[in-house]
Order: C-alpha cells, then structure tokens, then sequence
C-alpha cells in the first residue's frame, strides 16, 4: 500500500512524498505473503474451533449427549463407513446431486443465453420466470410428489429447478452486461452470426456463469438435504434426521460434516474449474485482499 506523507520544505509550503508499500516494492513476494497468511488463518481457525469443543466435551463443559467430541464424531464415522452404511447414503445423493446439477445447469444457461439475445423472448418470459423464482422450492414438493410418485425423480426435478433459476439469472445478466462495442468491433470485420456466438459472446459472458454455478451449488445441497428429510428413504439428508428421531446425535453430526465438506470441496472445485476455462476473466476476483 502506497503512503503518502506531507512534510514541510519551505516556511511557507508543503511536499507531499510517496513512501512505496510492500505491494510497491516486491509484488510476487508480498503476493506470496498474503496468500500464505490466508492459508495458515484458513487451516487454524477450523483447527482451534475442534480442539476447544474437544476439551469442552472431554471436561464436561459442554454437554455430550448433545455436542458429542469430535473424537467420538470420527470413531462413530469410522463405524460408519466400516459397515458401508456412510458410502451407501454417500453416494445416493451425489447421484442425485450430479444429475440434477448438470440438467439445471445446461437448461438455465440456455434459457438465459436465449433471453438474453432476445428481446421478445425476454419479454414475453422474462416475469413468469421471475414469479417462480420466488417460490420455495421445497413448497413445490407436494405437487411432484403427486405427479411423478415417491423416488428419485421429485428430488431430481426440484434441485434442477433451483440450479436453472440461479444459472438462468446469472446468464441473462451476462449476455446483458456484455458491452456492444464488442458487437460492433466484430461486425466491421465481417464475422458471422455463429462465429460471434462462439468467439464474442460465450467467452464474454462465461466468467460470470462461473459466479452463478458456484452459488448454484450451494443452493443445490440446500435443497437435495432438504427433500432428504421429507422423503428419502436414503441419502444424506435421511441419515441427519433419522439420526435426530433415534437421539443418535453422533450420527447426525458425521452427516452435517459431510454436507459440509461436500460443499466446500465441490464450490472449490467449480472455482478451480472456472480458472481454468475462463482464464481470461478478471484477476480482481481472485487475489481477494
């Protein structure tokens, strides 16, 4: 950071001199520093948090029955997984997960594309989509439910439907945002309506679908566990409540880490994706101070 200092040098004036800051002077160390910095923070804190509910636990500050040590949490995950039930539940909902993902997401990010582009489209469908938008995804269930039956399907349909709504925004905002010089500068030479789809427009507008998948998933898992409670007979979300009804609070706690870290792994996942493909996006984004 850059400071300016003033000091007099004259009786009757002022100098104002820039003293460099550390970014000033050597910006890949003071870039390395910052991102070490992050990581250590990023690792302790999680780290301190564990050992304090640990030894509140071990010493009966806090109460186990229903903040069981995270040593107990690990040893009933170890069972767990011993006895194949924790990889069965696993899987049933990434499975889910996987498939209603990638249906929402090519869904809504042909939706906005298409409205995006067209005025008339945009018009006519813009509002009814909005209204949607607003409805609690979980308040939709019973109508699937008596459509479509118990089963995979109602789960499916109702996590794609809040990645289509998230990815549909996210794309008809950026097809939008895309300045019309862009336009312009390919149309004086002479690009077609197919290669300025796929030299001009997608590359323009891929940066901020990134964004929006990166909430969609989250929004997704929100949603999937959700539907779990109600009507799995399997999955995670199964897992968490039924270990709720049978006060089995370990249990319950081995499902909310793993909703956890499956979020976190798959929202770095999808960023680490978007860096590759979209290298061209704005470095702003990433280097967060």
């Amino acid at each position: 950071m850059t400071v300016l200092r003033e000091r007099n040098s004259t009786p009757g004036g002022h100098v104002v001199s820039i003293d460099p800051g550390p970014d000033d002077v050597d910006p890949d160390k003071f870039a390395r520093r910052r991102r070490l910095q992050n990581q250590v923070l990023g690792i302790a804190t999680p780290i301190i948090l564990l050992a304090a509910w640990e030894i509140g636990g071990q010493t009966g500050f806090i109460d186990k029955r229903f903040f069981p040590p995270p040593s107990d949490i690990a040893m009933t995950a170890v069972d767990m997984v011993r006895s194949g039930s924790l990889q069965g539940d696993f899987l049933v909902t990434m499975k889910a997960w996987l498939i209603a993902f990638v249906v929402g997401t090519l869904i809504g990010t042909a939706a906005g594309v298409l409205l995006g582009l067209s005025r008339i489209a945009r018009a006519a469908l813009e509002p009814v989509l909005s209204a949607f938008y607003t409805i609690p995804k979980l308040a939709i269930l019973p109508l699937l439910l008596m459509i479509f039956g118990l089963g995979e399907t109602p789960k499916i349909i109702l996590v794609a439907l809040g990645v289509f709504f998230i990815t549909w925004i996210s794309a008809l905002e950026a097809v939008l945002d895309v300045p019309e010089g862009y336009f312009e500068t390919a149309r004086s030479f002479a690009v077609g309506r197919g290669r300025m789809l796929r030299k001009v427009l997608i590359p323009a507008v891929l940066p901020q679908i990134f964004v929006g998948l990166r909430i969609a998933v989250g929004q997704s898992i929100l949603i999937l566990i959700g539907v779990e409670f109600v009507t799995g007979d399997d999955g995670l979300g199964h897992m968490i409540w039924n270990s709720w009804q049978i006060f089995a609070a370990d249990r319950m706690y081995v499902g909310i880490i793993l909703v956890a870290l499956i979020g976190f792994f798959l929202t770095n996942a999808i960023q680490l994706v978007g860096r590759w493909c979209v290298p061209w996006a704005p470095r702003s984004q990433r280097s967060r101070r």
